[in-house]
């Protein structure tokens, strides 16, 4: 296939496809340990903030792809989250997806 014909298909395929911002919150699962919340409270409480009770550490991701429709999103995000961005044994996750420009 000529680079012609491949930017063609794209056009195509990208006409028919919107664009979506997935934004990912990881979290550890109740109950686990949590090393790097608690360093990071320890740190706080060196510099006087003394009023913590609690630190959770956690991780955001946020994502441009594109889809056919807002369950075709959901669908690969999920896909995505599964084999790759969480550990399904230590870690939980919530998203939200919004569709528009990607900024």
């Amino acid at each position: 296939m000529t680079q012609r014909a491949k930017r063609r298909r794209d056009e195509r395929t990208h006409d028919t496809e919107r664009l979506f911002r997935a934004k990912v919150y990881i979290s550890l699962k109740k109950g686990l340990v949590d090393p790097q919340g608690s360093t990071i409270k320890e740190a706080l409480e060196s510099l006087g903030y003394g009023n913590l009770t609690r630190v959770r550490f956690g991780k955001y991701i946020e994502l441009g792809l594109r889809a056919k429709g807002r369950g075709a999103a959901e669908e690969k995000l999920k896909e995505m989250c599964g084999k790759l961005l969480v550990n399904p044994v230590i870690e939980k996750y919530s998203y939200h997806i919004e569709e528009g420009r990607v900024r």
